[in-house]
């Protein structure tokens, strides 16, 4: 199947110059993608990587986390505010579909299981959850920055029309509720700042790989491809647009 063609990375102009950027789950096909575009984008200053495991090539700061261990996450945060002090963009690039024979996407609540429901909310609703909390006290107060954490069109509730893929499904609508919250808390407090999901399309990595013979080859993208439609995406948001799930064509998604 081909793939979209790569646009030029986005300048990201609103959020001025200088900028420090975080990605988590720097080590992925998607996270790397945002690694590279951020590094190559002329108003990006830092980019430090978050993950479980050293991320392959690259450049910057990598500090090592565990979703599921806030422990790790109070580690990185600590080392992020004494070398960078102020953070003006932080992209949550995780997620989990499926994972062995213990998660994989249900097509009947037959297959309706506990620990593949808790699994599925540790690792995409828990884990970003506990990175806001320890890496939203570092954004910028004096201009323009944002919180972003991959969410999914399939976690909109009022976009279900084919059921399905209830651990997924359920664990992204939990993610974007914790978003739609995180963004008024974070408004009385960093009134410049934005909190948002992101839905980054069908991408070709790992986590979409057993599902894309169904898609249109136009609309499955390259990590890259999707990485830098939602950067332009970001760069075109504004603080009035916070607490909202948007698609990679920057299209508002009804929760």
């Amino acid at each position: 199947m081909s793939h979209a063609e790569p646009n030029d990375t986005p300048s990201l102009d609103s959020f001025g110059t200088a900028i420090n950027a975080v990605v988590v789950g720097a080590s992925g096909g998607l996270g790397q993608a945002f690694v590279v575009g951020l590094t190559r984008c002329p108003t990006v200053s830092q980019v430090v990587r978050l993950s479980r495991s050293q991320p392959k090539g690259g450049t910057g700061a990598w500090y090592p986390i565990e979703l599921e261990s806030e422990d790790s996450i109070v580690e990185a945060a600590s080392a992020i505010k004494d070398s960078l002090g102020t953070l003006h963009l932080v992209i949550v690039a995780t997620g989990v579909l499926h994972a062995g024979d213990g998660l994989q996407p249900e097509k009947s609540w037959r297959a309706l299981s506990a620990g593949a429901m808790e699994t599925a909310f540790r690792l995409n609703t828990t884990g970003p959850a506990l990175i806001a909390k320890h890496l939203l006290p570092l954004l910028a107060r004096d201009r323009k920055a944002a919180f972003a954490a991959l969410s999914a069109r399939v976690g909109s509730i009022e976009d279900n029309q084919l059921g399905g893929w209830y651990a997924y499904r359920a664990s992204k609508a939990a993610l974007n509720m914790v978003i739609k919250t995180l963004a008024i808390e974070l408004a009385r407090r960093h009134p410049l700042a934005l909190c948002v999901g992101l839905h980054p399309g069908t991408v070709d990595t790992a986590l979409s790989k057993p599902f894309q013979s169904g898609v249109p080859q136009e609309r499955l993208f390259w990590p890259d491809q999707s990485a830098q439609h939602l950067l332009a995406v970001l760069d075109r948001l504004a603080p009035e647009d916070s607490g909202h799930l948007y698609a990679w064509d920057g299209r508002r998604i009804p929760f």
